[in-house]
């Protein structure tokens, strides 16, 4: 059984769905974690000396054995459908926080193989780490200060040749920040970094920007002409620009798989800039990143690479030891008296 936890309206959980398909495997199901608690029941049983069990029983009343599950792909899950008429906020907030506890409680049991881990998958989304580890391991980062104080922030712009980004560290559907270039205006405005850290940068001139989609030990770059964008400072604000396949240098295609390893992803989207010179700057990775406009632009089959990841699964449980029988010895698994009762039956 493979799960996809996304919403089944998005378009990349039904790229890789029809994937599946193609390959023949028919046992997968897109979770959509807006249907908990009111549409999906959770099971968790234990008992001395026994194996734990774990179940999810859906809308349509199926059950989910999550010992039978081989991989899952953690896809911008839904957030969960609590009822409207639980409106104390602090009677949202507990139960907000007993539902987290309790389903990642059982994520972290899981043996299958995760795509991504989901603590990784969390930790590896700070900018911070994710500059730090790519410049411990030989990429260049762009000229960098995070910081909440406005004369530290000064001091950086007065110390800085060239042009200077500034952006924030997650771009939220409801707070969408894109990366801006620091005009002489903007610096009256700096004492408000006092209330919420800004992340300052070099401004890297480019030729291409590049994005690298890594699906397991698969790479796929591509590159478009920043020159050719109307907005050459941040190219997610250029839809229409044209994406073309791109070989990476052998520098930069040998570490990012370290990078990936080192963060404990399985996937990631990660972007690079290459100036003038020739020089591959790295600027972020997103655990979650999409890749069907690059797989449109390009042909590169990501989403059949994502579904042959996800259905060869992974022998003996996944690295970093996310085991569903944790403790358990190979008797007690194979004797029917050692199980804790099965939730749900």
């Amino acid at each position: 059984m493979i799960l996809i936890i996304s919403s089944p309206r998005d378009a990349h959980a039904q790229a890789v769905a029809k994937s599946l398909t193609a390959l023949a495997r028919d046992d997968f199901h897109i979770l959509d974690l807006g249907d908990m608690p009111m549409r999906m029941d959770l099971g968790i049983a234990m008992a001395s000396g026994a194996a734990a069990r774990f179940a999810l029983r859906l809308a349509d009343r199926r059950r989910i054995d999550l010992a039978e599950v081989t991989a899952v792909w953690w896809r911008r899950p839904q957030p969960y459908g609590l009822p409207p008429e639980l409106s104390d906020p602090v009677h949202r907030a507990f139960a907000q926080q007993e539902l987290d506890f309790a389903l990642r409680g059982a994520w972290q049991c899981s043996r299958a193989l995760w795509v991504n881990d989901v603590a990784c998958d969390a930790a590896a989304s700070n900018k911070v780490w994710q500059l730090d580890v790519a410049n411990a391991l030989g990429l260049r980062i762009p000229r960098t200060l995070i910081t909440n104080s406005p004369e530290d922030a000064e001091r950086f712009c007065d110390e800085t040749s060239g042009s200077i980004v500034y952006k924030a560290f997650l771009a939220s559907a409801m707070a969408w920040r894109e990366t801006r270039i620091l005009r002489p205006d903007d610096r009256a405005l700096l004492a408000m970094v006092r209330v919420a850290p800004v992340i300052f940068q070099a401004y890297v001139p480019a030729i291409f920007d590049l994005r690298v989609t890594v699906v397991g030990d698969r790479i796929f770059a591509a590159a478009a002409e920043t020159s050719k964008g109307e907005y050459t400072t941040d190219i997610r604000m250029n839809p229409g620009i044209t994406w073309r396949e791109y070989q990476l240098p052998d520098d930069v295609s040998e570490r990012v798989p370290r990078l990936m390893e080192t963060l404990g992803l399985e996937y990631g989207a990660l972007d690079f800039r290459v100036t003038p010179d020739g020089e591959h700057v790295f600027l972020e990775i997103n655990p979650a990143g999409q890749f069907l406009f690059i797989e449109n632009a390009t042909g590169m089959p990501i989403a059949a690479a994502m579904a042959a990841h996800l259905a060869a699964g992974v022998q003996g449980g996944r690295k970093g030891g996310l085991n569903t029988s944790a403790g358990s010895t190979p008797t007690e698994q194979s004797n029917p008296q050692a199980q804790a009762q099965h939730p749900m039956t």
